[in-house]
């Protein structure tokens, strides 16, 4: 049995491993394609599409960039649409398999198609050109919008198992990094090989075609990966009865101010950052006159990038999330004074642009974590927790940034004379002045209007969370959905209910605890274990009805009805979910002795808290008096120590 059982771990253990790899190349391939289309996509309408001669190339590209701001505004308008298209897709493939693969398909082949100038009708038929240009750029960004609701929701489909999902998401955040820095590293190279003529570095419309088409490829084969490398997991946990309009966004938005305020503070911000971003190749190539040198920055910014991200969680907690995004802000406005005055000196741009880059994951992980608390602050304050509108509001505000970044960098092309044919030498004195106040001036006041906004209306930290998680876990029965009536729960009740020890250890009267809200018998009925194991499982079959972001509680129900919450250890709320770990989910249905929590008890002592485990009966008013069976000593997880009936008459 052993030797049989070895090979099976071994093959589930590869099969994990590709399935990361896959979801890994594929957040390469798919932010590759986000980064080429979001930066270097206008660097090509505004200097490469028309031919300088063409006295209309202005008054075209200023319509190519109104398109593409005005089409990205209706897209975000579409976009809840498209990930209630996705949960009701129904294939032999998945939920999402299919609408990753059909994104990149159509995504990568329209991409390939807009890197040309469509058998040069931009200049013999204007009007049919941009006509054209329309209907493939919004067919574009909705099959990509398609791709990536599908695919960054996938990571809970992939599996159920917390701990996996975490290390699928951290090799995805590595990919993602890395595919939307390593197209600065590769675009000038790319561009200047296949072009017929180099152009001061800058090269012509066959090498950029070059570049969109292995862009192209790239994104496509990388959609192919996770369509042959992952495996949906279905069940009925994945059934989402929660349809997300935009309607609903903005109902969320108006009753949650944190969320409302959080909001705005990261659409001001992002669409600073996302100009500053999308010029820099600009100033590379128009202010420095070294195109080329543009890889060294992408290069940089890649390594640097992971780097950051890692550096995110001991800042955070030797910090505090709040002052890490005030120092991040400090470091980012100090590059921007750099950068202003950096000139044509490659060592000081380099400094500046690294100098900028550096706290923008930084930002980006504070402003996600913050998001994702105010799901629990909203929980308490209206008893609805809407999890999927509020976790969307980020990537509207994105692509919002997106839209925002591609009208004002096609503006500042033209107004600075960085068109075709134009080179470093061709840029006036007033022309960089123009182009500087756009990359520089203007993201400056959209950051400090938005660290405002924050510094003035967001509240919700580490310390209020846990206020509110700890608020939920004493009220979290009283919230149950369920669609039964009063008779059906006592007929339920009717059976008797064993509870297992939930986890090994010595028995304590839960009177002695150091939780109060335990020990007067306010949170319920029960008992405490001083556990010797870290492991917690489930006391019997039943349903999982409450979870908590910090995974140190568990609030089940029997299948006879019985309310139960397991909850490890004293104040280790404010832990943060550091050293506990959770495998099942809200909603899942589990079988007594099925692993449920896992914890370090080392993580616990180390923060000077207790780990003693208390369990209770929550409605036990509705039950018979009942005792443990035994109230000192040893116990194992397994043993029998309640058996609950309904009260009679």
């Amino acid at each position: 049995m052993v030797n049989q059982q070895q090979p099976e771990a071994a093959e589930s253990k590869s099969r994990q491993l590709v399935s990361r790899l896959s979801y890994s190349f594929g957040a390469f391939g798919h932010d590759a394609f986000y980064s080429t289309l979001s930066t270097y996509f206008i660097m090509f309408v505004t200097a490469h599409l028309f031919d300088k001669t063409d006295g209309a190339q202005s008054k075209m590209i200023a319509a190519i960039t109104a398109i593409i701001f005005v089409l990205r505004f209706v897209e975000l308008a579409i976009d809840p649409l498209i990930g209630n298209a996705i949960d009701n897709t129904r294939s032999k493939w998945g939920h999402f398999k299919p609408w990753i693969i059909a994104g990149g398909t159509i995504g990568s082949v329209v991409l390939a198609i807009l890197f040309t100038n469509m058998g040069g009708l931009n200049t013999k038929n204007p009007i049919l050109y941009l006509i054209l240009f329309a209907i493939l750029y919004i067919t574009m960004d909705i099959f990509y919008s398609f791709k990536d609701v599908g695919f960054w929701s996938m990571i809970p489909a992939i599996s159920f198992d917390s701990v996996e999902r975490e290390k699928t998401a951290t090799y995805a955040r590595v990919g993602s990094t890395i595919g939307a820095n390593i197209v600065g590293v590769v675009v000038t190279p790319i561009v200047v090989f296949f072009s017929v003529n180099a152009n001061h570095g800058q090269g012509d419309t066959r090498g950029w075609f070059a570049f969109g088409l292995i862009i192209a490829l790239l994104s496509w084969i990388s959609a192919i990966v996770v369509g042959l490398g992952t495996k949906e997991n279905d069940s009925e946990l994945r059934k989402n009865t929660e349809k997300t309009t935009v309607r609903g966004v903005f109902k969320v938005l108006g009753r949650n101010d944190q969320l409302m305020w959080l909001s705005l503070t990261y659409g001001l911000y992002t669409s600073g950052i996302a100009i500053t971003n999308a010029m820099e190749f600009y100033y590379f190539t128009y202010i420095l006159g070294k195109p080329g040198q543009f890889s060294l920055l992408a290069t940089l910014n890649a390594v640097i990038g992971v780097f950051s991200v890692l550096a995110f969680p001991p800042l955070a907690r030797k910090f505090s999330r709040r002052k890490v995004f005030f120092l991040s802000i400090a470091i980012m406005l100090v590059s921007l004074a750099c950068f202003t005055v950096a000139g044509d000196s490659l060592p000081m741009v380099l400094f500046s642009a690294v100098l900028f880059f550096i706290p923008q994951p930084l930002i980006f992980l504070v402003v996600l974590m913050i998001l994702s608390d105010s799901v629990e602050y909203g929980q308490l304050k209206f008893g609805h927790r809407d999890e999927s509108l509020t976790l969307s509001v980020r990537p509207l505000l994105d692509k919002l940034g997106g839209a925002i970044s591609n009208g004002i960098v096609g503006i500042a092309a033209v107004l600075a004379g960085m068109t075709t044919g134009a080179t470093a030498g061709d840029i006036t004195g007033h022309g960089q002045l123009v182009f500087k106040l756009f990359m520089f001036g203007l993201p400056t006041l959209l950051v400090l209007a938005g660290t405002f906004i924050f510094f003035k209306k967001v509240t919700l930290d580490e310390k209020q969370h846990a206020q509110i998680v700890d608020e939920l876990e004493k009220t979290w029965h009283e919230h149950l959905d369920t669609n039964q009536n009063p008779e059906d729960i006592q007929q339920e009740l009717a059976g008797t209910t064993t509870v297992q020890v939930p986890v090994s250890g010595e028995l304590v009267s839960l009177q002695q605890v150091a939780e109060q809200s335990f020990a007067s018998g306010k949170m319920g009925e029960g008992f405490a274990i001083k556990p010797s194991d870290g492991e917690v499982c489930a006391p019997f079959d039943g349903v999982v009805e409450a979870t908590f972001p910090t995974r140190h509680a568990i609030g089940l129900r029997s299948d006879n009805g019985v309310l139960l919450l397991i909850h490890i250890g004293v104040d280790t709320v404010t832990m943060q979910g550091t050293g506990f770990v959770q495998y099942v989910t809200e909603g899942e249905h589990v079988t007594a002795g099925q692993k449920l929590i896992e914890f370090w008890a080392p993580a616990i002592h180390k923060a000077g808290l207790d780990d003693t485990v208390m369990v209770v009966v929550t409605n036990h008013g509705d039950l018979a008096p009942f005792k443990p069976a035994k109230t000192t000593g040893e116990v194992h997880q397994g043993d029998p120590i309640l058996d609950l009936t309904l009260k009679t008459e």
